[in-house]
């Protein structure tokens, strides 16, 4: 199943302490799977009200720069599309520094597994 999100979209999703953010910033073939470049903040919040003006404001913290996950891992991570910004150069860093890598890991586990969040 194709995921419809795409580079730029801010997602949140839900944990039992509250609700967390994720930024796709890229997605890249990879043979017949796509390879997701997310990024994942550290604030967690009440509600999604309050995740939506952390994001207009732009007073976040990132948790980790870049995680990369095989369309399987991503469609285990439960997320929706809050909305979509353009995604900027500083952010792209770390998945061209991937890119340039020779050792391009790409993670099987969900987000939230990564991050050590349930």
């Amino acid at each position: 199943m194709a995921l419809p999100f795409k580079p730029g979209d801010d997602l949140i999703f839900q944990l039992e302490s509250g609700y967390g953010l994720l930024r796709v910033l890229a997605r890249e073939p990879k043979g017949v799977d796509t390879v997701w470049h997310l990024l994942a903040y550290e604030e967690l919040f009440p509600d999604t009200e309050s995740a939506e003006q952390c994001l207009a404001i732009g007073n976040l913290h990132v948790r980790k720069a870049h995680l990369a996950l095989t369309d399987r891992a991503f469609e285990r991570t439960p997320a929706a599309k809050l909305g979509n910004r353009p995604v900027t150069n500083d952010e792209l860093i770390p998945v061209n520094a991937w890119r340039e890598s020779t050792s391009r890991h790409v993670h099987d586990r969900s987000a939230l597994l990564l991050l050590g969040l349930r």
